[in-house]
């Protein structure tokens, strides 16, 4: 494939090998595409699948969606949906503007096929995210999520409030809206999983727009079955499952010696866990809550085992990263093929 023998290569060079380099490169290369209608066709006419399903009362043109952290600020939203995304996830966006962790913090672990991400919520803030969407000229075609997470500044003990903010700013520009209470890479942000905290945080949030929450895959069983209680007793609608993870289990050899770096790991060897999770939150909810399946999808099969798990839509990053759009396409049809589980709440 062209991607995989050329552009990834040159893509794995830029900066001298740094992963971020890379990713703001793309970034820029994407936003020049967004703004080239003719070109944006040609793409959608190689990419696009149709095979659309609605979860959560939103209609997806096809199931396979961009995760969020790939496009923070929303620089290049028409570009998604040419490459064949059903649906794009922007975010993690705070209420306040941050740079988040120093520098290295995004890593490649490549013989794993994994990435590793200490990124911290670097974003622009609401309100730029908010002004950049108003200006688009026109819809980006497909369901629009945004990922609300905490200002690093702010204390745990205001946090409601700090993501009460940032949804209040972005409300009207939402499909829907993920709560991530789940990221390793802002201090005490894990610990807003817990039922008091999440609880407070979804009597805030839940209302006209569908909000997901979504969760850690180092989450015992026992605290996703209290998530859960929470997430079906507030109104919650649906899950994402799962964020990155601290665990280093299943790396290649040759990358073990990395293992050590700090930020949560995603890519194939997240893909079993993620699995794991997703299959136990539709067995614990009696397939009540839908589920965005997400974590370790490297190619087609993945995104059908990731349906057949229980999950309604699958998300794309680190599989985005190493095999490209010909991954969304093919996924996309294959995961249109399994039936997937789509609650009738």
């Amino acid at each position: 494939m062209i991607f995989e023998r050329v552009v990834r290569p040159m893509l794995f060079r830029v900066g001298g090998g740094d992963a971020e380099a890379a990713h703001e490169f793309a970034l820029r290369r994407l936003a020049g595409l967004s703004r080239m209608p003719a070109a944006l066709a040609a793409v959608r006419a190689r990419y696009a699948v149709r095979a659309p399903r609605t979860v959560f009362g939103v209609r997806f043109p096809n199931p396979v969606g961009l995760a969020a952290g790939m496009d923070k600020d929303g620089v290049a939203l028409p570009a998604w949906p040419a490459l064949g995304f059903g649906f794009v996830e922007v975010g993690t966006v705070t209420a306040r503007p941050q740079p988040g962790n120093d520098r290295p913090r995004l890593f490649r672990l490549r013989d794993s096929e994994a990435v590793v991400n200490g990124m911290g919520f670097n974003n622009a803030g609401a309100e730029a995210l908010a002004a950049r969407l108003a200006a688009l000229p026109r819809p980006i075609g497909v369901p629009l999520g945004i990922s609300l997470g905490k200002s690093k500044v702010t204390p745990l003990a205001e946090a409601v409030e700090d993501y009460r903010a940032s949804y209040r700013v972005l409300r009207a520009h939402g499909d829907y809206f993920a709560v991530n209470v789940s990221s390793p890479n802002t201090p005490g942000l894990r610990s807003l999983q817990d039922r008091t905290h999440l609880d407070a945080l979804l009597a805030a949030l839940v209302g006209e727009k569908p909000v997901l929450v979504k969760i850690a895959p180092d989450l015992t069983e026992p605290a996703i079955a209290e998530l859960l209680e929470v997430c079906l007793a507030r109104g919650a609608a649906g899950v994402i499952a799962t964020n990155t993870t601290l665990a280093r289990d299943g790396l290649a050899p040759v990358d073990q010696a990395r293992g050590a770096l700090t930020g949560g790991m995603s890519g194939r060897p997240l893909a079993a866990r993620a699995r794991e999770v997703v299959a136990f939150v539709h067995r614990e909810t009696g397939g009540r809550l839908p589920i965005v399946g997400v974590g370790g999808i490297v190619d087609p099969d993945d995104a059908a085992r990731m349906m057949d798990a229980g999950a309604s839509l699958v998300q794309l990053f680190t599989g985005f990263i190493y095999r490209g759009p010909a991954l969304v396409r093919a996924a996309a049809r294959t995961a249109a093929a399994a039936p997937g589980k789509v609650p009738s709440r």
